[in-house]
């Protein structure tokens, strides 16, 4: 028993030592191939082939005309000059429309009668007539059609009524007064008039005397004031 044992273990031995070597003959050839492939020379790839530059051309000024010309900091370097077409003109206003004071047909076509404005006299139109600078065209239950410079205006008759209320009559003038003069005052007594008080006496009307007159012991005062002449009697005393 102990014989086989000993076989088996030096069996075993000898495996482990075949597979040893047999690994380390492995790592050598590994590590052989290994060196060779890093100590081997890289030869280095030729260069791709390089196409030339293209020829650069010499500046030319002609080159930077559109710079010059599309300026947008300076329009006027623009040669091309733009002129603005005149403003066609405003039309022309139409004229005011006639007036209309009714419309009426007595059998033989309707008839409008109207005035060219509200001081002129109105009378009857037909159609195809000139109403002062328009032509009558049309006249119908409820509106009238008129032409003007190749225009057509149509107009329902209560937009042309002339509603101008009538002018009314003149009043009566007031009757003129007569103002007659009055007939001149006659000179009034240089004397005294009416007693004031305080030994004052007031001058009677049309009294003429002049300033200074003594009468019935008293003497004739006229002072100027803001608001006239001032004329009082007082005492001489």
């Amino acid at each position: 028993m102990k014989r086989r044992l000993f076989f088996a273990n030096l069996a075993l031995v000898a495996l482990a030592v075949a597979a040893a070597v047999h690994l380390r003959r492995e790592w050598v050839d590994a590590h052989a191939g290994e060196q060779a492939v890093l100590q081997r020379p890289i030869r280095p790839l030729p260069p791709p082939p390089v196409s030339p530059l293209p020829g650069v051309e010499p500046v030319k000024a002609a080159t930077f005309s559109d710079i010059a010309q599309k300026m947008l900091f300076s329009k006027d370097r623009n040669p091309t000059v733009v002129i603005q077409p005149p403003a066609p003109p405003p039309p022309k206003p139409v004229p005011p429309l006639p007036l209309l004071h009714g419309v009426a047909d007595l059998g033989d076509g309707p008839i409008a009668i109207m005035s060219v404005n509200a001081k002129a006299p109105h009378r009857d139109y037909r159609p195809g007539e000139k109403v002062g600078q328009f032509k009558l065209v049309t006249i119908s239950d409820d509106q009238i059609v008129l032409e003007w410079e190749g225009h057509t205006i149509t107009k329902n008759l209560d937009e042309m009524l002339d509603e101008t209320p009538p002018p009314a009559a003149p009043s009566p003038a007031p009757a003129q007064v007569a103002h007659r003069p009055e007939p001149p005052r006659p000179p009034g007594e240089s004397k005294p008039g009416a007693d004031l008080g305080r030994g004052i006496r007031a001058c009677q009307p049309g009294d003429t005397s002049p300033a200074g007159t003594v009468a019935d012991g008293m003497r004739k005062v006229i002072k100027g004031t803001p608001f006239g002449k001032s004329c009082y009697w007082e005492s001489e005393n």
